[in-house]
């Protein structure tokens, strides 16, 4: 048994490297854990008996600080990074037509709210992205 948990840990270290999403290394601890009880002369079911445990524990004690750690570092892309970000209209936005300019660039625009207007150089806030175009709302 030495030998497979021995293997086990790798195996889950190795998938936990490749993947870096906190998928394996609850179960890389376990068998690492259970590991330790076949050298201390533990017998079959108290390994996967402290496997499991181990396992266990370390998903609901540590993932959530974790997983918190991870997405705190997380950064917006693309589009993502334009939703509330301020435009200014160009040419009068309703639900079906209009442009803002965002960062010098002119922008195809709708209001995202049915039967919302904005007139020209009215300040908007960016709610969403749909395709090439910014779904806006009124600033504040």
């Amino acid at each position: 048994m030495l030998i497979l948990w021995l293997a086990a840990f790798v195996v889950f270290l190795a998938a936990e490297a490749l993947t870096v999403s906190l998928t394996s290394i609850w179960f890389a601890g376990g068998a690492l854990a259970a590991l330790v009880v076949e050298v201390c002369g533990g017998g079959y079911r108290p390994q996967l008996a402290v496997f499991v445990a181990v396992s266990f524990l370390l998903f609901m004690l540590v993932r959530p600080y974790a997983a918190r750690y991870v997405k705190a570092r997380k950064t917006d892309t693309n589009v993502d990074s334009l939703i509330g970000r301020k435009a200014v209209v160009k040419e009068r936005v309703d639900a079906g037509s209009g442009t803002a300019i965002l960062a010098g660039e002119t922008w195809l625009a709708r209001a995202a709210k049915e039967g919302d207007v904005f007139e020209p150089n009215t300040v908007v806030r960016i709610k969403a992205v749909s395709g090439a175009k910014l779904l806006v709302e009124k600033e504040g």
